[in-house]
């Protein structure tokens, strides 16, 4: 069975890339993949300071240890003032080639504004130097308080059709590359 982490680098709740990554959850255990969701906010992370080892933090390694466990990762990420979070570059320097190397990952980023790729194409530069492989069907959700209902499933039938896609190529690339 493929096992995906999903990661958000948001802290607010209800947010819409919390939302946005619950639907991609939903999508790939529909296809038969076993999901977690890592909640950033729940761990106590340090800033990352170059160093490899944070022995006042165990949730480092347990961070470390769940990505290390995965077949494949979700990301996904506010875009503010045009990139990743902070929350979730942090949360990727405190790990690495170790954690990262071989694995696909999926990339979802949510806007205030009009859709737009930045963050994503940040992602894509940071998972290529930690060696990962990066599908390349993405989601970029502009205008976020217009995508999902009170209920945080997705309004627009196009929209769902590409998390559709998404969760497809996710989970079909990490079973050819574990078979190979």
């Amino acid at each position: 069975m493929v096992k995906i982490v999903g990661i958000s680098g948001s802290l607010r709740p209800g947010s819409y890339s919390n939302q946005a990554l619950k639907a991609a959850a939903q999508r790939v255990e529909a296809l038969g993949a076993e999901m977690e969701i890592i909640d950033l906010k729940a761990l106590n992370l340090p800033f990352c300071d170059g160093g490899d080892a944070y022995p006042d933090y165990p949730d480092v390694a347990l961070l470390q240890e769940k990505v290390k466990q995965a077949d494949a990762i979700i990301l996904a990420t506010p875009e503010y003032h045009g990139s990743i979070s902070g929350v979730l570059k942090n949360a990727l320097d405190l790990m690495g080639f170790e954690e990262f190397t071989g694995k696909v990952t999926g990339l979802i980023s949510v806007l205030g504004g009009q859709p737009n790729s930045n963050a994503l194409n940040d992602l894509r530069v940071i998972l290529r130097w930690i060696h990962a492989w990066t599908i390349p069907e993405q989601i970029a959700i502009g205008q976020a308080w217009k995508a999902f209902g009170e209920d945080g499933k997705l309004l627009d039938a196009n929209l769902a059709k590409r998390f559709d896609g998404f969760a497809q190529s996710l989970v079909e690339n990490t079973r050819k590359l574990r078979a190979s």
